[in-house]
């Protein structure tokens, strides 16, 4: 999925850049009709690598890299801090927060709805419901407190199960990695990660990575991430036990959903079994 691009390409050392968008789409080439490969949600720190007419070739937190339009992030200065990585830092807890221009939801519609997982850095708190907190872009706003948690610690598997079906019926988008739309392996990686475990980007690598070890198809635990594939590895989700798993497919309706082991369109397709160790 990542393109080498035979044009001349303005040279440039690499720098920081924080996310401005809801979620930023990363391309395999400088061009909106090119592909999408993966995306940089709300406040995500990447690294520039280089640039060409108006897009940025970036890096993000999982070593993946795409395009993405220069006007979806700021550049951070030399020997600045990355955002939120320092402080007191809320984490969207719900599947979306309203950031408002004040601690009122009804004086103005919401400057930015944000996806699960966003950072933020808290400025201070008002009256026990609202956290003001300083934006990417250096601007105030205001987040409730219920869409937020500031102490995110890894869950256990039954947490993370438990967790992973809040976002079913989310809607399946190819290179997704947010509540907007999750392809098969951003919402795997998600959910790893919120057991505090950082799995490559796609499924194919996932499958690959040295971190989990094979296991027996007839030996699943819950947890277990499962892989995909007629003749090579294009899918995956992750085993909730029950002969069941949870993945974002367009198999029959593209949302995520739990999905039968026992089905015979997946029966046939499981190529692989693994085990973060």
């Amino acid at each position: 999925m990542h393109v080498m691009i035979p044009m001349a390409l303005l040279a440039a050392s690499v720098s920081g850049g924080v996310i401005l968008t809801p979620v930023a789409n990363m391309y395999s080439r400088p061009s909106e009709e090119a592909d999408v490969v993966s995306q940089a949600i709300y406040g995500s720190n990447v690294e520039i690598i280089e640039e060409h007419a108006g897009w940025l070739h970036v890096r993000t937190a999982d070593a993946y890299t795409g395009w993405t339009p220069a006007a979806a992030l700021r550049r951070l200065a030399s020997g600045q801090r990355p955002y939120a990585s320092a402080g007191r830092v809320a984490h969207v807890a719900s599947l979306f927060a309203n950031l408002y221009r004040e601690p009122d939801v009804t004086k103005h519609q919401p400057l930015y709805t944000v996806p699960f997982e966003t950072r933020l850095e808290v400025i201070r708190e008002e009256n026990g419901r609202w956290l003001e907190v300083r934006l990417p872009d250096e601007r105030a706003a205001w987040v409730q407190k219920g869409d937020v948690t500031v102490d995110a610690k890894p869950l256990g598997i039954r947490e993370v199960i438990e967790l992973s079906k809040q976002f079913l019926g989310l809607p399946y988008f190819w290179g997704g990695t947010s509540t907007f739309g999750y392809d098969c392996s951003g919402f795997t990686q998600m959910l790893c990660r919120r057991r505090g475990v950082v799995i490559p980007r796609d499924a194919d690598i996932q499958a690959a990575w040295p971190g989990a070890e094979a296991v027996d198809r007839n030996r699943l635990e819950p947890g277990d991430l499962l892989f995909f594939g007629e003749s090579k590895i294009t899918h995956t989700g992750m085993y909730i036990g029950n002969g069941q798993f949870i993945n974002a497919t367009t198999h029959e309706h593209p949302v995520v959903q739990i999905s039968d082991l026992s089905d015979p369109y997946w029966a046939k397709l499981l190529l692989a079994a693994r085990r973060v160790k």
